[in-house]
């Protein structure tokens, strides 16, 4: 006989890019190429990135004090920080730490997770485990990425599909039994991670033969991702649906990682569903990364494009292969 899960609540939710705008037309600056060509293959028109010292973790805690007080929940009253990062402004700290010491925080555990763009989903599944069980009542996720210090600005293929944001989420014990997380599905296929590749620099020890050095930057193979990711996610977005017991007409939205406008589009027509039902910011903010689909579920909610409460498909894929699926509930005040 087994125990019955707490349930868990959504409390709030949160997002912070960075002011600084680079167009399509800004990019004919350093490549060959035009905003029609970017457009029309990414439906990407500009993104948000760093500048001077601003990195991920400025871009985590402002998330992360939104996403705070709108669960008008005190930092004190976290009992654990995850943190979703596809590339950490440091390997160690965590990211979760740096974010923790700026909130204050002291005495709870704080740790990454590398999930690349699914992330989000990742770090959801984990705190439902550890609210579930009892171990934690009110957890900070906070997903944050600044991946345009990590580009190849000489590979137009891949330059031009990242931005920089961050985007964060608190849950908590929920308090009327009713639980948010209506179904969740998280899964990695490590045999086709070459797909999407961020090497670390390093070098032996100088008493043994050197190793060969890798360039430390972000290489995908993006034919191949879309292929596996138009087969892979729709079939997990039906599986949560069957494990809820809905049908796809009984969602109220989709909030797809924001990888490409293409990929949304097969998944959107794979469930039949109107551009309304379908949350895109690509266009302003291009693939931010881990932070993608928390930014689109704040954005969407702030802008009113997403009404409360209601119930929303979040999906991710990325690096790894991973990738994940979650139906949710969405109440009012969240955002």
């Amino acid at each position: 006989m087994t125990n019955k899960m707490i349930p868990l609540r959504i409390a709030g939710v949160g997002y912070c890019v960075p002011e600084t705008i680079i167009t399509n037309d800004d990019l004919t600056k350093l490549y060959d190429t035009s905003d029609e060509w970017i457009y029309t293959r990414t439906g990407i028109r500009e993104r948000r990135v760093v500048s001077g010292e601003e990195n991920a973790v400025d871009l985590g805690f402002k998330a992360a004090q939104n996403a705070i007080a709108k669960a008008k929940v005190k930092p004190e009253e976290i009992d654990l920080i995850i943190a979703a990062s596809s590339a950490p402004v440091d390997l160690y700290p965590a990211m979760a730490c740096h974010i923790q010491a700026r909130l204050g925080i002291k005495n709870i555990p704080a740790f990454d997770v590398t999930a690349a763009c699914s992330g989000l989903i990742y770090t959801l599944e984990m705190a439902r485990a550890f609210i579930g069980s009892g171990i934690y009542k009110t957890i900070l996720i906070v997903a944050t990425d600044n991946n345009s210090r990590l580009c190849d600005w000489n590979d137009r293929g891949t330059s031009i599909l990242f931005g920089d944001g961050a985007g964060s989420m608190v849950v908590t014990q929920s308090d009327d039994g009713i639980d948010d997380i209506l179904a969740i599905d998280i899964r990695a296929d490590g045999s086709i991670g070459e797909y999407i590749k961020l090497p670390l620099t390093g070098q032996n020890c100088p008493l043994v033969e050197p190793c060969t050095e890798k360039p430390v930057h972000i290489s995908m193979n993006g034919k191949e991702v879309y292929k596996f990711v138009v087969k892979i996610i729709p079939q997990y977005i039906d599986k949560c649906l069957e494990d809820a017991g809905m049908k796809a007409e009984d969602i109220d939205y989709l909030i797809p990682h924001q990888a490409n406008q293409r990929i949304i589009e097969a998944i959107q027509q794979r469930l039949g569903y109107s551009d309304e039902k379908v949350i895109s910011n690509i266009k302003y903010y291009g693939n931010t990364s881990a932070a993608s689909v928390p930014i689109a579920l704040a954005e969407g909610v702030e802008s009113g494009k997403v009404k409360l409460p209601s119930t929303a498909i979040l999906c991710g894929f990325g690096a790894g292969m991973t990738w994940g699926v979650a139906i949710v509930r969405l109440r009012e005040g969240i955002c």
